[in-house]
């Protein structure tokens, strides 16, 4: 089911395997029919994630690019509308040679084709196949259907693997191994059998009930693997592997054993379960609500990146959800981040709490949208524009700050939403003596990007001459990347038209939110 953990489960095997010397790659598919993640909204399907390539995707990649500290591509995501589109535009160039082009065999055909062509272009030797959604589901039958045909063609290279969830009732305190059984059963009916099972629980699985779920599965006890909740996802990996888990893997595999060297990791888990001093830090947001609930995975990058530069400086994170539109008191936050989004719902409280962090000197970062917005905010506050705005907000607005790169309000004019905002990794060169600079060492930064808007060349100018620093900019000199406020002036206000926080790795922290959350440390 959704969020039981099979993107951390994929992840964390990933880095096992590599950390026994063998190159491993990962693949996503998800059973939408949208070509890629990038239309969707983030309360919808949680974040969507950005490659250096520019591809948008589901917040999984990013699990696999932090644990694997590796950067993915277009190849590495697979959904049923990119693979329907593959197979159509194929057939119109007549690809298949006149044949009656049918869902079965030629949608898992593709699929098979796409996975190949992910483990040729990464030489790899595991690819990590994570099926998105529910067994059982009609719409991912046909990737179900892939695997078994991959399957019966090289029986020995290939290992299903089921995430499967045992629920447990407070009041008789026993894990209930029922629907996990049941789980095994829909897959049978599609033609596969588990060769493990991940047994996820809020506790550890006894050996009461790892017998009953491989007697009932047809498992071998050994392949039922207990996965049970943990303080911190990056302690996953070592939990696993002290289950056994990599060693049944190369078995099934006919691999040959291998030590893993996962030193790194056990470092950083016991300085993660270890950090007492704590920073706060406040994201306000407007991507919380989902129903009465809290919907967290919409800025899984930004929390991640958060959690990555206070754990490299030995602190313990506290996190707390702002919303925009129901503004509390701000006064707690030793920082607050402002992060990316889209319209004009909830702008105001962003730009209130923009305006507070600046004039209280509380450590500021705002992540693409929110580098817009702190451009308004200073613009309407401290540059005398006081109807400073984005047409994006406010299309008709006397004093647009914030405007429409050319290029896409033509493609916005013909209808074309998807794939099409400035995607990927671009250069930006820094300014000396700034900020961003002192934080990345170095002169030319390549940061990945996912919007439409940028900074009004018309204005910069004016808000230089105010105090505003522009200290990141293409290398044309034209698109504004970073915006920040003197050291001299306050302690940390930085603005980012990029998304720092989807490069940031677990054992390379980004630059800026490291010297955010050095910053926020010291308030």
């Amino acid at each position: 089911m959704s969020g039981v953990g099979k993107g951390v489960a994929t992840a964390s095997i990933g880095r096992i395997l590599k950390s026994k010397g063998l190159n491993v790659t990962a693949v996503k598919i998800d059973p939408y029919v949208n070509v890629d993640a990038g239309t969707m909204n983030p309360t919808e399907h949680g974040e969507v994630f950005v490659l250096e390539d520019g591809w948008e995707c589901d917040q999984d990649l990013g699990n696999y690019e932090r644990f694997l500290d590796k950067n993915l591509s277009k190849v590495n995501c697979i959904t049923t509308g990119s693979t329907y589109l593959s197979v159509i535009n194929k057939e119109r160039a007549l690809k298949y040679g006149g044949k009656c082009v049918e869902v079965v065999p030629h949608i898992p055909l593709q699929v098979i084709e796409d996975i190949n062509k992910a483990a040729r272009k990464d030489k790899a030797d595991i690819v990590l196949i994570e099926v998105g959604g529910t067994v059982g589901e009609y719409q991912n039958l046909l990737f179900l259907e892939a695997a078994r045909m991959l399957k019966l063609k090289i029986p020995k290279d290939v290992l299903i693997i089921l995430v499967g969830y045992l629920p447990i009732r407070s009041k008789d305190n026993e894990l209930k191994t029922k629907p996990t059984q049941y789980a095994v059963r829909t897959l049978n009916s599609t033609g596969l059998q588990p060769d493990i099972i991940l047994a996820r629980a809020a506790v550890p699985l006894d050996k009461k009930r790892k017998e009953k779920i491989a007697l009932n599965c047809g498992l071998d006890e050994r392949d039922v693997i207990s996965a049970p909740d943990v303080e911190s996802i990056y302690e996953v990996p070592l939990y696993l592997e002290k289950a056994g888990l990599s060693e049944r893997i190369l078995h099934k595999l006919n691999l040959r054993s291998r030590e893993s060297d996962l030193k790194d990791l056990i470092k950083i888990v016991y300085r993660i379960k270890h950090a007492k001093d704590e920073v706060r830090i406040g994201i306000v947001g407007k991507y919380f609500g989902t129903g009465d609930f809290v919907l967290t995975d919409a800025y899984l990058s930004v929390i991640e990146a958060i959690k990555h530069a206070s754990y490299f400086l030995n602190k313990r994170p506290i996190i707390d959800w702002v919303n925009a539109g129901k503004l509390q008191d701000l006064q707690k936050y030793d920082g607050i981040v402002v992060p990316g989004g889209f319209g004009s719902r909830d702008i105001e409280g962003k730009i209130w709490a923009i305006r507070y962090a600046r004039e209280k000197k509380v450590p500021f970062l705002g992540l693409c949208y929110g580098m817009q917005l702190a451009v308004i905010e200073f613009a309407r506050t401290v540059g005398g524009l006081k109807e400073a705005n984005s047409t994006e907000i406010r299309k008709d607005t006397p004093q647009p700050v914030i405007d429409i790169i050319p290029d896409q309000l033509r493609r916005i004019k013909m209808e074309k939403y998807g794939g099409t905002m400035r995607l990927g990794a671009y250069p930006a060169l820094l300014e000396r003596g700034s900020i961003a600079r002192f934080a990345y060492k170095k002169d030319q930064i390549t940061e990945r990007h996912r919007h439409r808007y940028e900074v009004n060349p018309e204005y910069i100018k004016r808000l230089e001459a105010k105090g505003l620093v522009f200290s990141g900019k293409s290398p044309d000199g034209i698109l504004m990347e970073i915006v920040e406020l003197p050291r001299s002036q306050h302690p940390f206000f930085v603005g980012t038209q990029f998304h720092p926080e989807l490069t940031s790795k677990l054992f390379n922290p980004n630059p800026l939110f490291r010297e955010f959350i050095r910053a926020a440390t010291k308030q």
